[in-house]
């Protein structure tokens, strides 16, 4: 048996709710700052999600609303610069506080360390995101409670490629079956089981709908003592909210099945 040893986190709609809130509103800050008319509404921007990564993302809305624009050789360099401005605008709104942590994830990330469980975060959104994200959430120290931070373009190929939890795996030095992804989405859910994590979902209004396939577990959220977690599919929380005991059986559950 494997016993669980870390803990790795995807970031965006995970550890919080920042896509609608938060990436949309700086994308569409960074194309006003740069005089497109372009707008991403909240139902446009859910279905700019399919793909991961935001450079992506805006190579997808090009090539559903302006294909002739993706012909321009100055392109990859326009997309570039647009991305970088929308992550100051984004870094911007976390100094702010605009975007706070889902509940139950500090008392989650400070239950693992209590039992000297490692963390690690493995996402495709940029590594400047996820600093200031600790940060305007967890004090300057935040980025240290992480043992690995793999973000941005570290690896090649986005999820749900395994790449970016592969990279991880490398970093912590250990096996797939001693760790568990903790993830929001279905490219999620199909990166961290190509790598061999099992993985537990906790979903939000973008991604409640989709494949959770292969998930130890789905919830709405880790929910905190008093304010419950509705189970989707899997196990039901021992207490009403997700605690490391939870995970922790979860996980002994997955690696012990024959």
């Amino acid at each position: 048996m494997d016993r669980l040893a870390a803990l790795i986190f995807d970031v965006d709609g995970t550890l919080a709710d920042t896509e609608r809130d938060g990436h949309r509103v700086a994308f569409n800050r960074a194309f006003a700052e740069a005089g497109l008319d372009w707008f991403w509404s909240e139902d446009r921007y859910g279905r700019l999600l399919r793909v991961t990564g935001g450079k992506e993302r805006i190579r997808l809305y090009l090539s559903e609303d302006w294909p002739e624009r993706l012909a321009e050789p100055d392109i990859e360099d326009r997309i570039k610069a647009l991305h970088a401005a929308k992550t100051r605008h984004y870094v911007a709104m976390l100094a702010e506080g605009a975007i706070p942590l889902r509940p139950g994830v500090r008392r989650l990330l400070q239950e693992a360390r209590r039992a000297g469980l490692r963390l690690a975060i493995a996402t495709t959104t940029t590594p400047e995101n996820v600093t200031g994200l600790l940060r305007a959430n967890l004090g300057d120290a935040g980025p240290g409670w992480f043992d690995v931070i793999a973000a941005g373009d570290v690896v090649p190929a986005k999820k749900p490629a395994p790449d970016i939890f592969d990279y991880a795996l490398r970093q912590l030095d250990l096996p797939p079956a001693a760790c568990l992804a903790l993830e929001d989405s279905e490219n999620g859910v199909r990166s961290a089981r190509a790598a061999g994590l099992p993985v537990v979902v906790t979903t939000n209004a973008y991604t409640r709908g989709e494949d959770f396939t292969g998930a130890l577990a789905v919830l709405d959220g880790f929910g905190e003592p008093g304010v419950p977690a509705r189970t989707v599919a899997g196990p039901v929380p021992a207490d009403g909210y997700v605690g490391l005991s939870d995970l922790q059986a979860w996980h002994r559950a997955a690696v012990d099945r024959p």
